[in-house]
């Protein structure tokens, strides 16, 4: 017979529904690690079903040192979910394990903790991008909601330059770091756009005018888009370059995650 204590100890362990640890318990004829062993399963098959389910929400989570960056993102189907407490602990492990143990090794042990969880939760949970960024001086800001995090690396400067410098990113979203990573193909996507409003914008003009708006809007649009040129959002006088050539850096390289 399976006694409460039993049903206890195996949800203390797994954080599994009472109803679930008594159905294992049984399953197992009352031994633990069997008991275990068949949740971890039915976990694994559960994930298995979830998993064309879109998992489009979720949390960033982040580990920096001054000198390194880990960023994880793990995706779940709902905010309810997202802001549940096991997921956000969840997110906080694979990340812990990922910055002490190395990428790899968390990626290994994360299959048999997410299953776990999308077995008590009932949503697809996926793991989604983890990155590691070192450099001279590297630091990054998670906004309040977890939803987006942005990561700097500079030559020069200090962290706390680079983490002003990624709460700006995380707020302005830009696309690009300087106007030489603009490939041909984002420009011919933004000037077709941008000929349509040229075309409805300047009836009975010549095609010089044309021209000339044409240029204007493209080069507006990816100055507004190009993290450099940007007016730093604590001091608007300022670009970012400019914020970061006072404070004696260039920046290097910025990542945006979001969910």
């Amino acid at each position: 017979m399976i006694t409460t204590e039993q049903v206890k100890e195996l949800r203390d362990k797994t954080g599994i529904s009472v109803m679930q640890c008594r159905k294992a318990l049984e399953e197992a004829n009352g031994d633990m690690e069997k008991a275990i062993v068949i949740l971890q399963k039915k976990g694994g098959e559960a994930a298995q079903k979830k998993a064309d389910r879109s998992a489009a929400d979720g949390l960033v989570v982040m580990r920096t040192d001054g000198k390194r960056a880990l960023t994880l993102v793990l995706n779940c189907e709902t905010d309810f979910v997202a802001k549940n407490e096991d997921f956000l602990n969840l997110a906080n492990t694979l990340a812990d394990m990922a910055w002490n143990d190395g990428i790899a090794k968390m990626q290994e042990a994360a299959p048999d903790l997410i299953n776990a969880l999308v077995l008590k939760s009932g949503e697809n949970i996926q793991l989604g991008a983890v990155e590691e960024l070192s450099g001279e001086v590297v630091n990054g800001y998670t906004h309040f909601d977890n939803k987006s995090a942005a990561v700097v690396t500079l030559a020069g400067g200090t962290p706390a330059v680079a983490k002003d410098i990624a709460m700006h990113v995380a707020a302005m979203k830009p696309s690009f770091l300087t106007s030489n990573d603009i490939s041909e193909e984002n420009r011919a996507t933004v000037k077709a756009v941008m000929e349509a409003e040229v075309a409805a914008q300047s009836e009975g003009k010549s095609q010089e005018i044309k021209d000339k708006m044409l240029e204007g809007k493209i080069n507006g649009f990816f100055a507004e888009q190009t993290l450099l040129n940007q007016s730093f959002f604590k001091v608007p006088e300022k670009t970012i370059e400019q914020y970061a050539k006072d404070n004696g850096a260039t920046v290097q390289k910025f990542v945006l995650y979001t969910v």
